[in-house]
């Protein structure tokens, strides 16, 4: 297993990387912009050596004392679901949620390609493929992400129907195939080593939707981020949004050669692969939530608002909204399902349950931690501004008082502004709000897995002492999703 160090030096592998607004980026892990990122991803990495973390982050030790990272392990159990999701939640907390996809999160990605492969009954050699590339993640650390795909705005406005997917099939080789275009918005694809790109790109081998995992540092890859979040240059003033941007972009393609190893034959559509990774993604929703719940916590105590009514009931909102996730998140683990192999998991019913219960308290969840401190959110100094001998000494006595000091006090309100108003906040909002679907794809989801339809409707029937017809009610889950955002190109 890596450490931090030798990720950081990873980076060095002749990627191909340009930020919006700052142009190419000649080594991601000293660029202004990508730096800060690239050493939480350093201490992702480390803490799986930090004897602190090691009842978090490690199993318990096997017949030989040894001890494995719980972000790695092939779930067979719900206990095992259980200590994964333990590690998860407690590392996405550091962050807010705002980083999405860690190497935790690439490992649940080659997971889902091994359960897809094995449950679509591919070939031995396909199947054998993906388990080989889960077990080079877990042996080694080596960071994937995950695209499903899509094409970009300018590909789905093509005249041609045929031709709006993401990628075309250049040619075929003996030892693999070559690919060109450009894939749309993904997470983190500066930071990683390899990308997955689903089944949503478009390219077809037989029968077959080709899927295929792309290293970053390929030739003839070139990754285009978005611009970075606005933040203050002082971390004082930024303590989340100064570390915590993980950089969404584009993927571009330029006649990149994929080997047969990398290349997996699977459905056209990516939930089989995205059921894990919806859950590590509520489990960032709820790390936001949480976060937002525990500043709101310690602003009622540094303003003093400990017996004000109507704060307590704003808190008390927040802690439902927390506490029905946590529900659906433990639920989900505890209620596991399992592939025919017989890896472990969550159940998707909870994690629908849960993630349409967070997109509904997203927006309210953060105006009350906008709310609750009051005047004080907008107009807390900055470290430098409390140093400051012309107006030091007001600010002081203006914030100073009831057990903290003034720059106590203000580094708390820093960061609850930082988490709620900021540009990383307001970039959080959009892309959540349509991540995965959003609230439509999350409502089919559930339609579709939901396996209680006929059972409870009969059952209440046969409480009548009426005799009453047999009730089906399987057009409900089979009746077909309504299509994410259809284009119409104009001529």
């Amino acid at each position: 297993m890596r450490t931090g160090a030798e990720y950081r030096e990873s980076l060095r592998d002749g990627r191909r990387v340009w930020v919006i607004g700052h142009g190419m980026v000649e080594d991601v892990a000293t660029h202004p912009t990508t730096a800060a990122v690239t050493e939480e991803y350093v201490a992702w990495y480390d803490r799986l050596r930090d004897p602190a973390w090691a009842d978090i982050a490690l199993t318990p030790p096997d017949a030989q004392g040894t001890r494995n990272p719980w972000a790695y392990v092939l779930p067979r159990s719900a206990e095992d679901l259980t200590a994964l999701g333990r590690f998860v939640t407690k590392t996405a907390f550091l962050n807010a949620g705002n980083l999405t996809h860690t190497p935790a999160y690439g490992n649940l990605i080659a997971l889902g390609v091994l359960g897809a492969a094995q449950e679509h009954n591919q070939r031995p050699d396909q199947i054998d493929n993906a388990a080989k590339y889960r077990e080079t993640i877990a042996r080694t650390g080596r960071f994937l992400t995950f695209s499903a795909g899509a094409p970009t705005i300018g590909a789905r406005m093509r005249p041609d129907p045929a031709e709006r997917t993401s990628l075309r099939l250049v040619k075929e080789t003996d030892s693999g195939m070559v690919i060109s275009g450009r894939v749309g918005m993904h997470t983190s694809p500066a930071f990683a080593q390899d990308v997955y790109i689903g089944a949503l790109s478009g390219v077809e081998i037989g029968p077959h939707r080709a899927t295929f995992i792309v290293p970053i540092g390929a030739p003839g890859v070139t990754v285009i981020c978005r611009k970075p979040a606005v933040r203050e240059a002082n971390p004082f003033l930024s303590p989340l949004s100064s570390r915590n941007d993980e950089l969404d972009g584009q993927m571009w393609l330029d006649k990149v050669f994929i080997p047969h190893d990398r290349i997996f034959l699977l459905s056209p559509v990516p939930e089989p692969i995205a059921r894990w990774l919806f859950w590590h993604q509520l489990y960032c929703w709820l790390a936001k939530a949480e976060l937002t719940l525990g500043l709101a916590l310690a602003c009622t105590h540094a303003l003093g608002l400990m017996e004000h009514q109507p704060t307590i009931e704003l808190l008390m909102d927040l802690v439902i909204d927390v506490q029905t996730v946590r529900t659906c998140q433990k639920a989900a683990e505890l209620d596991a399902s399992f592939t025919p192999a017989g890896y472990a998991y969550p159940n998707h019913n909870h994690v629908a349950a849960g993630s349409i219960a967070m997109l509904k308290a997203r927006q309210h969840v953060t105006e009350i931690m906008r709310i609750l401190p009051g005047s004080s959110l907008v107009v807390a100094p900055g470290d430098t501004d409390l140093a400051s001998p012309e107006v030091g000494p007001g600010l002081t006595e203006s914030f100073e008082g009831g057990g903290y000091t003034a720059l106590q006090r203000s580094a708390l309100l820093q960061m609850a502004w930082d988490h709620v108003s900021s540009a990383l906040d307001g970039r959080e909002s959009a892309f959540e709000l349509h991540a995965n679907g959003g609230m439509s794809a999350w409502r089919g989801r559930l339609r579709r897995s939901f396996e209680c339809y006929n059972e409870l409707a009969n059952n209440a029937l046969s409480m009548l002492s009426v005799q009453m017809p047999e009730i089906d009610l399987s057009s409900i889950p089979a009746a077909p999703l309504a299509p994410r955002r259809v284009v119409t190109p104009r001529n």
